[in-house]
């Protein structure tokens, strides 16, 4: 078993541009796609995660400090710093729960399959850190190892139920027929859209309101470009942050380049991954009935859309100033800012690309984000001083997960800890899955407009 694991540790430890890969060539391989066809999807989904991961980087090291800069030029007087995913991953795969996490993972992967309570086959290993981090803060919470299994296994059964629920979102809107997208902030926090959507939709006067790139395109002709939008958005930060002109200028040319290259090197993956995916699908459906396998794969996917990266990118200032005005919070947005798309994606399109729609379902799920992760300091802090990268007196909390209400459900519920803000959220966080899942199974979740008309 140790040997297993430490293998296990080993692949985890190569980072999910080696890992996809690696999982990508084995699966080739035993849905008998042959050597070198699989060796060339996999290595296709590397160079994809490569160039997200370049893209991303460039809007760590400049949104980044951007963001910061812009709080504390408007005194935002917030003292526990976002990690965002970035720091807060390690913190899950340190932990007691973070290796065995994948294997419940995937037996629980299996078990669904096998029961036919869902069709999506789980490749996207590295986000299984997700379900670590609720395992380990759920041990946190209730002291219980036993427990923290528990929380992993309920929030892999769930991932796996939201890759099904949003399926006519993703193959129609995304276009990305046969893959699930079942993990992250996108697919958990998602589940507010619909409501949002169907409320605005009986507004007389709101519900023709309908704001998007190619909209604004028409309209004002360059301005609305995609790569304009990200430009200018860029320039506003900067200006905003206090930036020279010249520096401002820098951050927009910069803003231009995510907006153009995302698209393109989310290709990539979708190159390596589709003949994976064919070939996953022919080999199961000759073994099982009913088959239609969706293959699990990482939001980063969703970031190829011009409108999810243009709200992501209005989100940068919004969600500080919601930041600021949430009861009580400590919390300033920061590892997660230059990534909020994430948090969108899947609220752009139920909205279908509907700019104002999405804003106003980002500002419900950014401020119940916060206000939870301001509540899971205290845990976060105890995982992060367990795992040695917390260092004592320091207070640190995340945006991505740690103000998941999946996870914060599991560890006050399992520890029998029910104050009014866990009761609140349940409540709200249960009634927004049950209307998006009833929406989903009466084929009204997504409604194209071809269909409409």
């Amino acid at each position: 078993m140790g040997i297993i694991l430490d293998f296990i540790q080993y692949i985890v430890d190569l980072g999910a541009a080696v890992m996809l890969p690696i999982i990508i060539f084995i699966l080739g391989l035993f849905f008998r796609q042959g050597i070198g066809k699989s060796l060339k999807s996999g290595l296709t989904i590397g160079v994809g995660f490569i160039g997200i991961g370049l893209v991303v980087d460039l809007l760590n090291q400049n949104l980044g400090p951007a963001a910061q800069a812009m709080a504390e030029r408007f005194n935002v007087q917030l003292s526990v710093v976002d990690l965002g995913w970035p720091g807060t991953a390690p913190f899950a795969w340190g932990s007691d729960l973070g290796l065995i996490a994948i294997p419940v993972a995937i037996i629980v992967n299996i078990i669904m399959l096998v029961t036919k309570t869902t069709k999506v086959v789980n490749v996207d290993i590295w986000n299984i850190w997700h379900m670590a981090f609720t395992g380990a803060i759920v041990q946190v919470a209730t002291g219980s190892f036993w427990l923290g299994i528990v929380g992993v296994a309920v929030h892999a059964a769930i991932t796996y139920k939201l890759g099904d629920m949003y399926k006519p979102v993703v193959d129609e809107y995304f276009g990305l027929e046969g893959v699930a997208i079942p993990h992250g902030t996108s697919a958990y926090m998602g589940v507010f859209a619909k409501p949002i959507d169907d409320l605005l939709e009986l507004i007389p006067g709101v519900n023709k309101i309908n704001i998007d790139t190619e909209t604004l395109e028409e309209k004002i002709g360059v301005l609305g470009d995609p790569t304009v939008i990200g430009a200018l958005l860029g320039l506003i930060i900067g200006l905003l942050a206090g930036y020279t002109v010249p520096d401002s200028l820098m951050l927009a040319v910069q803003m231009a380049a995510v907006m153009l290259l995302m698209p393109m090197v989310v290709k990539f993956i979708m190159q390596g991954l589709l003949p994976i995916s064919d070939a996953a699908k022919t080999y199961l459906n000759k073994r099982f009935t009913d088959g239609e396998f969706l293959i699990g794969m990482d939001p980063a996917l969703l970031l190829g859309d011009p409108q999810v990266i243009s709200t992501g990118l209005l989100f940068i200032p919004l969600t500080i100033l919601i930041a600021a005005i949430v009861p009580g919070n400590e919390v300033l947005p920061f590892g997660d800012l230059a990534t909020i798309s994430f948090f969108i994606a899947m609220a752009v399109a139920i909205h279908k690309g509907n700019i104002f729609r999405s804003l106003i379902s980002g500002s419900v799920i950014m401020y119940i984000t916060i206000w939870i992760s301001n509540q899971m300091i205290g845990l976060q802090t105890a995982l992060g001083e367990q795992v040695g990268l917390v260092s004592e007196g320091t207070r640190v909390s995340s945006l991505d997960q740690a103000g998941s209400p999946i996870t914060y459900i599991l560890a006050n519920g399992l520890n029998g800890h029910f104050p009014m803000g866990v009761l609140i959220i349940f409540i709200v966080y249960v009634l927004a899955v049950g209307y998006t899942y009833i929406s989903a199974k009466r084929g009204k979740l997504y409604v194209s407009d071809e269909v409409e008309l």
